[in-house]
């Protein structure tokens, strides 16, 4: 027997082959090296292949996934043993590459197979040869080479190999077609080698090893086409590389070219722009240049006709005009100065006189006062007014106006801190403080807590109720020595006035529980004009302000800051339409004194009731009703009926007795009202008497509401004759008003309602029933005791015949 080919695809071919460390086995070796066998060489048929440079190949490496081509990755074994074998079929199908059946292969038998395909080319397999490296291309990039390169390095760099010039002479597509047909037959050897080493036949060695030497050869070809797909790859890169480069630099000149446009139209621009000085010049018409410029410098035979010489024509005779006017300058400057000086000279001698006209002034004091001419405190007052807001100004100037020619008990006059309302216009002066004082300052501020928001909303309320400093005070003087003191104020964030009213008595008045009320400065002026409450602000744009500060409504700070009435505004010359609101409010001196004359009578009439009203409540609360000698024709020599209860309610008690709802329903009670409760009896007749009384009184009379306890409750609802004594005192009230202005008329309505009780109760019938006299007995003279179907009682009183009769 020859020497038998050891089978290269099983593990046993590789037995005896020492490793080049000297391990007797070389499948035993940790460095995985041995020596490969010595394979016989190609048969003659076997057509020569170029090939490349040798790939190099780490010693150590562990198969990755990838083609089995030039080295550059093996087939993935997923395990050390061998598969399974089957049918060919069980293989990839063709177009896939050859690498694909070798995962079935074993570890071992691709190391064999390496180990032989190394030796068929001729290539030593030693450990030497392992570790060389990949030659180095020299690349046309242009960029430099980095770190050292030795001999060897430059003896690699000049490397050339052959494939670069069959690149351009091969076909990219047929190179293409050979890959997949040579795919294709390897895919075809592998099936058939797979095959007969599945069949286990002695035979088919020779057969396997024809086969496994086809695919060596197509293995060459895979790697000869794989370096031309590469060099192909590398001459596109230098090519776009090259391309790129061009590009780059006509890109640079067309930068170039266009900074150079840029600048130039800069240039353009800038000279397009230029303007010369004498266009900022105003010169004069053509028309007047040349009517009156001199021929020298107009020179129209050459200006006409050139545009360039009739500018400098112009602006010769520009110049020629203000040197004249540069010595008229100098002309006028000296007579100033002459004038400055006779100026200064009439100053000192004005400043010289002031000391003596003061001293004058003083010595004229006693005379001012002896004549009632006080001119000196007129000027003082006069000189303050100039620091009161507008508003303000207005009323003091008007509220003069008309004392002096119409009311002389009329006194106005202004209080306040003139220096706080001089701060208020001076502007903030810009300075700048020690260190030692800001150092004191951070430490405060340090030291001080951080405001909480309620503190800061109370801030921000107290700055938009802000009173002016100053303030203008009307006295009004009644016949009887009795004054209303009237303080108006100016509210600066609001841009609204307010007032407070007191009033001083010259005699002493007895004080009446009942007429707490009356002389109140929440109540005295309230209604002075119908309607006029003063609780809201008259502003509209007042509501929006309070709404950012978080205050509800105006009337929770009234009595502190007075009552911004309508009447009020006007007197300052303010108005606010609700119609057409406006941006901003001036005060209006013809709307001040429109009002002046009516508002001023208007308060003079509103004093001297509230003080008749506070005289009688007096003796009201006594039982006493006063009835002056000119009222006591309107009423019978005698009236058993005394009043015996007089006392003020509150509105709610008002509104929720049964009697008054009617009075309620017709508007005639308001919470601005006042309120009063009258008791008369008659033996064991009680008669209650709750009275409304209007703010405008004695100008709106009071309203009564009846309601009579004796046999029952009767009251207008259930009760005609009751009905018919408040029409007497509430309907005709005319009769009861007494002599003008009619401050009688309350205590002749009680009066009245004693006298009619009186009638009520003589004429009812006498009880039969009831043994003994009659309770009231008939002591008025009366024509008929009853009329009509209602069976109504007379009750008028006709005087001077002294009977009652029927309306």
């Amino acid at each position: 027997m020859g020497t038998r080919t050891p089978n290269l695809f099983s593990p046993r071919g590789a037995m005896g082959a020492p490793c080049t460390h000297g391990c007797p086995d070389a499948l035993g070796c940790p460095q995985r090296h041995w020596r490969p066998h010595t394979m016989p060489p190609p048969s003659p048929w076997i057509p020569p292949v170029p090939l490349g440079p040798p790939q190099p190949r780490a010693p150590h490496c562990v198969p990755s996934p990838g083609l089995v081509s030039g080295g550059a990755g093996h087939a993935p074994f997923a395990e050390a043993t061998p598969p399974a074998r089957g049918p060919p079929e069980d293989y990839p199908p063709g177009g896939a590459s050859a690498a694909a059946a070798l995962p079935r292969l074993s570890v071992l038998r691709a190391r064999h197979f390496r180990a032989a395909l190394r030796s068929l080319t001729g290539r030593t397999m030693s450990s030497d040869s392992s570790k060389k490296r990949k030659p180095k291309v020299i690349r046309t990039d242009g960029g430099p080479q980095e770190g050292k390169r030795g001999k060897a390095d430059a003896d690699q760099d000049v490397r050339y190999y052959s494939e670069e010039c069959e690149v351009d002479l091969r076909d990219p597509i047929k190179d293409y077609e050979l890959y997949r047909e040579t795919c294709q037959e390897l895919q075809r050897l592998m099936a058939e080698i797979q095959e007969l080493k599945s069949r286990g036949i002695k035979d088919n060695a020779s057969e396997i090893d024809e086969r496994r030497i086809q695919s060596c050869v197509h293995f060459m070809t895979l790697k000869k086409l794989n370096r031309l797909a590469h060099i192909r790859l590398k001459k596109g890169r230098d090519q776009t590389h090259e391309a790129k480069q061009k590009v780059d630099a006509y890109h640079l000149q067309l930068q170039n070219l266009l900074y150079e446009v840029m600048h130039l139209q800069k240039e353009i621009t800038k000279c397009l722009e230029f303007k010369s000085k004498h266009e900022e010049i105003e010169l004069v018409s053509l028309e007047e240049f040349y009517k009156e410029a001199p021929p020298e410098i107009s020179r129209p035979a050459i200006t006409l006709s050139e545009p360039h010489q009739q500018t400098l024509a112009r602006l010769d005779w520009e110049l020629e005009q203000r040197k004249r006017l540069a010595e008229k300058y100098k002309e006028c400057l000296t007579s100033k100065e002459k004038i400055l000086k006779e100026i200064e000279v009439k100053k000192e001698y004005l400043s010289s006189l002031q000391p003596r006209l003061n001293s004058i002034m003083q010595a004229s004091l006693p005379v001012q006062e002896y004549l009632f001419m006080p001119f000196d405190q007129a000027h003082k007052q006069y000189e303050t007014a100039r620091h009161l807001p507008p508003p303000l100004y207005v009323l003091f100037v008007q509220a003069s106006a008309y004392g002096q020619a119409c009311d002389k008990k009329l006194v106005v006059a202004i209080e306040g801190s003139v220096e706080e309302a001089k701060a208020l216009y001076k502007p903030p002066e810009d300075s700048q403080d020690d260190e030692s004082d800001s150092d004191a300052e951070e430490e405060q501020t340090t030291k001080r807590r951080r405001p909480t928001l309620g503190v800061q909303l109370d801030d921000k309320r107290k700055e938009m109720l802000k009173r002016h400093p100053l303030s203008v005070t009307v006295d009004l003087k009644c016949k009887d020595e009795n004054v209303l003191h009237l303080t108006f104020y100016y509210l600066m964030n609001l841009n609204v006035m307010t007032v407070k009213a007191k009033v001083t008595t010259a005699v002493e008045m007895t004080t009446a529980i009942s007429a707490g009320d009356l002389l109140s400065p929440d109540s005295l002026l309230n209604c002075l004009y119908p309607g006029d409450h003063g609780r809201k602000t008259p502003n509209p744009a007042n509501q929006f302000q309070f709404d950012k500060v978080g205050i509800l409504t105006l009337s929770d700070y009234v009595t502190e800051l007075g009552h911004p009435y309508v009447w009020v505004q006007k007197l300052g010359g303010l108005h606010f339409p609700k119609d057409q609101p406006q941006h901003t409010v001036a005060a209006d001196n013809s709307l001040s004194a429109s009002h002046m004359e009516l508002t001023v009578k208007l308060l003079r009439t509103r004093l001297q009731s509230r003080l008749a009203l506070h005289k009688q409540f007096a003796s009201l609360e006594h039982g006493v009703v006063p009835v002056s000698s000119e009222c006591q024709h309107l009423f019978p020599t005698k009236i058993v009926s005394r009043l015996v209860k007089w006392v003020a309610i509150p509105y709610e008690d008002y509104a929720e007795l049964p009697y008054t709802k009617d009075v309620i329903e017709a508007s005639l009670a308001e919470d601005t009202h006042l309120y009063y409760m009258a008791l008369i009896e008659r033996g064991t007749a009680k008669l209650q008497a709750a009275v409304v009384l209007n703010p405008g009184y004695s100008t709106l009379p009071p309203v009564f509401s009846l309601c009579l306890n004796w046999k029952g409750e009767r009251t207008s609802s259930n009760d005609d004759n009751i009905r018919a004594m408040e029409s007497e005192v509430n309907v005709n009230y005319k009769e009861l008003w007494g002599p003008k202005p009619g401050y009688q008329l309350l205590t002749n309505q009680l009066q009245r309602l004693c006298m009619v009780l009186d009638v009520y109760l003589e004429t009812e019938p006498h009880d039969t029933s009831v043994e003994g006299p009659k309770e009231f007995p008939q002591e008025k003279m009366c024509l008929r005791l009853v009329r009509g179907p209602m069976r109504l009682k007379p009750f008028k009183f006709n005087y001077p015949q002294g009977f009652f009769s029927h309306r």
